[in-house]
C-alpha cells in the first residue's frame, strides 16, 4: 500500500443562510433572534448619522436594534456604503452581521446550526486508499474540522480521530480551507 494519496476529492462548505443570533429578547427572554431579510435603520441628527441593524426575536417577533454606527459624521461614509444602508443591501447586511466587532459591541454570538451545508462528490472509490480531501470554504463559516469530516464521511468522531491525518488541529474551530487524508480501516 502506498503512503501517497491515490485520489484527491474536493469538498465545499457553503453558507445557506445568515446565522441566528444568540441574543436574549427583552420581552420573552428567548435566546434566538434573526435578521430576517436584513434591514437597516438610518437616523440623521444634523451632520451625524446613527445606523442600526434590525433583528427580530424568533419566538415573539419583537424587533430590536443592533448599533452599527453611532453618532458618525455623514462625510465619513462612502456614497456606496450609505446607499447600501438606505436600500438594505443583502451583502452589506451579511458583512456587518458577520463582523466580530459588531457582535462584541452588541453582546451577541452567532448560532451557525443549520446555516451551512457540505457539498461532497457523489462518488467514493473504496479500493483506492489513502484518499486525500481538500476542503474549501466559499465564505467563512466557523466549524470544527472533526465535526465536518464526521458529517461528510459518516464516521463517528472517534473514528475520525483514528483514521484522519489532517494539516490543522481537528478540535479547533476554523473557517478556512484545509486538507486531510483518510487512511484505510485497520
Amino acid at each position: 500500500m502506498s503512503s501517497q494519496p491515490h485520489i484527491v476529492l474536493p469538498w465545499v462548505v457553503r453558507r445557506t443562510r445568515l446565522p441566528l443570533l444568540s441574543l436574549r429578547c427583552v420581552d420573552c427572554r428567548s435566546e434566538s433572534a434573526t435578521t430576517g431579510e436584513g434591514r437597516f435603520r438610518v437616523n440623521a441628527n444634523g451632520k451625524l448619522l446613527d445606523v442600526w441593524l434590525l433583528v427580530r426575536c424568533v419566538s415573539c417577533d419583537r424587533t430590536s436594534k443592533l448599533t452599527v454606527h453611532e453618532r458618525t459624521p455623514a462625510r465619513s461614509f462612502s456614497p456606496a456604503e450609505l446607499h447600501g444602508y438606505h436600500v438594505n443591501d443583502p451583502e452589506l447586511v451579511a458583512t456587518r452581521l458577520l463582523d466580530p466587532s459588531l457582535a462584541r459591541r452588541n453582546r451577541f454570538a452567532l448560532d451557525w446550526t443549520g446555516a451551512w451545508r457540505l457539498d461532497t462528490p457523489s462518488t467514493w472509490l473504496d479500493e483506492a486508499w489513502p484518499v486525500q480531501v481538500r476542503v474549501v470554504f466559499e465564505e467563512p463559516v466557523p466549524v470544527r474540522p472533526e465535526r465536518l469530516i464526521a458529517q461528510g464521511l459518516g464516521f463517528s468522531r472517534n473514528e475520525v480521530l483514528r483514521r484522519i491525518k489532517c494539516d490543522i488541529p481537528l478540535r479547533r474551530t476554523t473557517s478556512t480551507g484545509f486538507t486531510f487524508t483518510v487512511m484505510a480501516a485497520d
